[in-house]
């Protein structure tokens, strides 16, 4: 029985709270969760005195305490009314203020049962609660949850939760020349430390095991209140909130209560205020100052702290992403190089000197039909030189040390996940049961309900029977294949044709392309007609990145859809599912337009005399005369910045702003415009963490990253600068990600994870695949095996000179078919022959215009690099993977060490506690040899001994056994 009682005998006790915000009324026990609803009654007051305006007064000081304290009848009284009835509150000696409960509709009522049936539980469960009275007709209401130290200490054993023991060890440190160089490092890296406390001696470890009441003893427990972290006790809360359950409607724990409205929201309370006057210095302040601002961009981030206060699985992302940044400088560095290489020598280059070299006058066939020109290739001079800055020898080496930057980045991540693994005492983690969701749980009921039903339609005489069969079979009950068919039916046809949608939007744009081409050949404008290539290009790929914005937009709800649909049993499998729709839909969605350019544009569009139309009279688009790797870089590196700039930046700042005011807009709207008095002028922390946005997930954080991981490393051949961009967008990415959890996330519950889970494998395919679509770049998109073969086949003497040449075809322009040769040629001499970019045999050969012997010679060169090339790097991959080890050398030894120790300890303290037993059996046995009579001779139990702060030892029980 749960006794709740009106306190409404101190006045002004709201006053009294806590100046934090974050305690129970007693300013003594702690806030350690909060619930809240929203709540809607009618209240009609009869003041004592008639024709009264005056407000109910006393209101502020009025909380309902579920703590097991005085005031049972009252609460008895008030549960035999259902909180329906007439309740008088007596407030201060002026009178009688009369608050009439009018009747609530049906779901209104339902939802305030639930409410008290599930607090009482909560109670049951040892927790300690505190509520505000509904003194407003509608209005929203906070439910306070603290956990006493007997309740802490019980889940904490049943959790396995590992906390500090009295024994300290030293940490063993690499001696030698590491040791020089590690001393240095942390010189130089002085001023780039955050001003976070830090361990008065790093060299020594706490020993760490898992609590047990039993052992007591090896806890170094200086004050029970604080022996357990903030983190710690809201996860111990959030356990017990998860498996307390109620019979209406068969709510199993807060998530299915919170999908059902019964209540809005349930999370932890931040550590105060992040910003302000006060000297008041908390986690969340030094979070805000250290690590979530943007003028602390240089510093490292305070990865200890951040798992602290959010939990192992958030500082886990962060600690991936600083590694990931870190290890983008070097590769941002390799590409400068790479580019500046290719500034440097693009005056060197033969080939586009030949191009720009107008006495070569190389004549070519028009680009379309009837209304364009002959043209010379010496005006795409420009073009010719651009793409030299990016298609040179060097991108062949940067693409080879890309893929073993992966391989060395993964690699390292592996080793530092590892490290944290020991410090943060997450070596022996077990994976834990997780509760079944609350969907999961809706649907097998419904399972259960319809059987039930169609088994009583069968037979009415063996319900009884049924009925004990359902209940002794409910745990083993579960949804089969059978049941989730439906959803993996819905899921395959619904992802199929989002990816056939995502094909259709390139096609679209293919087709806008070509359309936009011709049409602008038809202008009378000389500009216009010799800027088409430019304006097409730039359009089109500005369209592709509006319509990428927009179907990530739709592929993320529709890919959580799915997932529902679906009913996973935990959230980690909901989890797993999702990750892999969404990012199968959104790579498919951020890479098909630059696949398309880098390996389908200009490969079907036929020859001169010969071409393939589209829709009865337009003509494939070719690649430009210098190739289509120029193009394939101004595709990446719109789409990457735009993504970066536009979603990941504008997107994660606005829309939060958005809801935040939305909600609150709500709020306001829907609540009756009272005189709240229980209110006071500074609101607590309840109330400023209610408004902020609740935490969703770290989906959405890792999948930004891990398309531009895919953007650094799949395409590198092409944008050397990738990395550059990215460290850039990732130095403002880490503070944005932080500020956003310290100041408009509510505090996320904190959750124990040794892994970045799928993610990993996620990041181990994009690296494997990366190797093969460099490898293809390379060899099909770039002119460097053409210009490898012609400089040792086919020059005559071992230069590039008459490359140009080689690569061009011959056309007789007499084969043109009729209405496709160019109307008011300008080209003064009459043209015989036009060429095109193709190995074709000329017009005067036996098979003209078939591919000659240099096509097949350069097509087998082009297989031949992408095998040897992807074998050779995937040979080094596995080399680096072998010679670094996943366990840093130290962290091995440490991690036995730590074994060792643990025993030694176990084995020391046993012997301490049965030499304590032995005194105590050898002093009891001589009074009992020295006459002592009518006295019971005590021995200690072998239960637990307290050690008092005067060193004296005391049974933990009260009562004596006789020896």
């Amino acid at each position: 029985i749960i006794n709740n009682y009106l306190d409404g005998t101190q006045g002004g006790a709201e006053d009294k709270t806590s100046p934090s915000g974050m305690h129970f009324r007693d300013s003594k026990r702690k806030v350690d969760y909060v619930l809240a609803y929203h709540y809607r009654k009618h209240l009609t007051r009869h003041p004592p005195d008639v024709g009264s305006p005056e407000p109910m007064r006393g209101s502020a000081s009025l909380a309902l305490v579920l703590n097991g304290g005085a005031g049972k009848s009252r609460d008895e009284q008030q549960r035999e009314d259902g909180g329906q009835h007439i309740l008088q509150v007596q407030v201060g000696p002026s009178g009688t203020d009369v608050i009439e409960l009018g009747p609530l509709d049906a779901l209104e009522e339902e939802k305030q049962l639930q409410r008290e049936e599930y607090e009482r539980n909560l109670v049951e469960a040892g927790l300690e609660i505190e509520k505000d009275p509904e003194n407003k007709s509608q209005g929203l209401s906070f439910v306070r949850i603290h956990a006493p130290w007997q309740v802490l200490s019980r889940e904490a054993e049943l959790l396995k939760i590992k906390m500090p023991t009295k024994k300290m060890y030293e940490i063993t440190e690499e001696g030698g020349i590491f040791k020089k160089l590690n001393e240095i490092w942390c010189k130089l890296t002085g001023p780039l430390q955050p001003q976070v406390p830090q361990p008065e001696n790093t060299n020594m470890k706490s020993l760490s095991y898992p609590f047990s009441r039993e052992k007591i003893y090896l806890y170094n427990i200086k004050d029970k209140d604080t022996f357990f972290d903030n983190a710690t006790r809201s996860r111990i809360v959030r356990e017990i909130l998860k498996r307390t359950s109620t019979k209406a409607r068969n709510s199993m724990g807060i998530g299915t209560l919170i999908a059902n409205n019964v209540y809005d929201a349930a999370y932890p309370l931040h550590d105060g205020e992040y910003e302000g006057q006060n000297d008041d210095m908390n986690e969340r302040k030094l979070l805000y100052r250290e690590w979530a601002r943007y003028g602390v961009f240089y510093k490292f981030q305070p990865i200890d702290l951040i798992r602290k206060y959010f939990g192992e699985k958030i500082a886990l992302y962060f600690a991936w992403l600083g590694l990931y940044t870190e290890f983008l400088i070097p590769s941002s560095v390799v590409g400068i190089i790479v580019f500046l290489y290719g500034c440097i020598t693009i005056e060197n280059d033969i080939p586009s000197k030949e191009m720009c070299d107008q006495r070569n006058a190389f004549t070519m066939c028009p680009l379309c039909d009837k209304f364009c020109d002959y043209w010379n290739l010496s005006s795409a001079c420009a073009t010719a030189r651009a793409s030299h800055l990016f298609d040179n020898p060097a991108t062949v080496f940067f693409s080879i040390f890309m893929a073993l930057w992966a391989t060395m980045f993964l690699e390292q991540w592996k080793r530092l996940q590892m490290r944290l693994n020991y410090f943060w005492d997450l070596t022996g983690l077990e994976e834990e049961e997780e509760h079944p969701r609350p969907e999961y749980e809706t649907k097998l009921l419904q399972k259960k309900l319809k059987n039930k039903s169609i088994t009583t339609e069968n037979s009415n005489e063996n319900i009884f029977f049924f009925n004990l069969c359902v209940l002794s079979q409910d745990e083993k009950e579960k949804l089969t294949w059978n049941d989730r068919m439906p959803g993996y039916a819905a899921n395959f046809g619904l992802i199929l044709f989002m990816i056939m949608l995502t094909f259709s939007a390139v096609f679209g744009v293919i087709v806008y392309r070509i359309t936009t081409a011709a049409a602008l050949s038809f202008s009378p404008n000389e500009r216009t007609r010799s800027n088409v290539r430019v304006t097409v290009t730039a359009t089109a790929v500005i369209i592709n990145l509006v319509v990428i914005l927009i179907l990530d937009e739709i592929y993320g709800a529709v890919a959580k859809w799915l997932t529902e649909i679906e009913v996973p049993k935990t959230e980690k499998t909901f989890e797993e599912r999702l990750i892999l729709k969404a990012f199968l839909l959104k790579f498919v969605n951020s890479y098909a337009p630059i696949f398309y350019v880098a390996f389908f544009k200009g490969r079907f569009v036929g020859r001169p005399g010969h071409y393939v139309y589209v829709f009865n009279g337009y003509r494939m688009e070719e690649c430009a005369p210098g190739g289509c790797l120029m193009e394939l870089c101004i595709q990446l590196s719109i789409i990457m910045l735009g993504k970066q700039l536009i979603q990941n930046n504008l997107f994660e700042i606005g829309i939060p702003k958005l809801k935040k005011l939305f909600r609150k807009l709500k709020d306001e709207r829907t609540e009756a415009k009272e005189v709240d008095t229980n209110q006071s002028k500074n609101p607590h922390q309840w109330d400023l963490d209610y408004t902020l946005e609740p935490f969703t997930g770290l989906t959405p954080e890792y999948m930004e990253m891990i398309i531009q991981f895919g953007f650094v490393t799949l395409f590198v051949a092409s944008f050397p600068l990738a990395p550059l961009f990215a460290l850039l967008n990732n130095i403002i990415e880490v503070r944005l990600d932080a500020k956003k959890f310290v100041t408009e996330l509510r505090r996320p519950d904190t959750v124990r994870a040794k892994d970045i889970g799928i993610w990993f494998n996620v990041l181990s395919c994009i690296g494997k695949l990366s190797v093969i679509i460099n490898a293809f770049v390379i060899a099909v998109t770039s002119d460097f095996i053409p210009r490898l073969m012609y400089q040792y086949a086919y020059s005559q003497n071992g230069t590039m000179h008459g490359f140009i040449n080689h690569t061009l075809s011959y056309f007789n322009v007499s084969h043109l078919k009729a209405g496709t040769q160019p109307e008011n040629s300008l080209f003064a001499q009459d043209v015989l022959l036009c060429r095109f970019k193709d190995y074709r045999e000329p017009p005067w050969s036996k098979n003209q215009y078939e591919f000659s012997k240099q096509y097949w010679a350069v097509l087998s060169a082009r297989l031949a690099f992408v095998i040897l090339f992807q074998n050779l790097v995937m040979f080094l991959s596995v080399l680096v993977d072998w010679m670094i080890p996943d366990i840093p050398k130290d962290i091995s030894e440490q991690i036995k060490k730590e074994k060792s120790v643990l025993v030694d300890f176990f084995l020391k303290e046993e012997h301490e506690k049965l030499k304590l037993i032995e005194s105590f059996i050898v002093r009891d046995k001589q009074k009992h040899k020295s006459g002592t009579k009518g006295k019971r001779i005590r021995a200690a139990s072998f239960c637990q001994f307290d050690q008092s702060q005067t060193g004296r030892f005391a049974s933990s029980s009260s009562q004596h056994t006789e020896v």
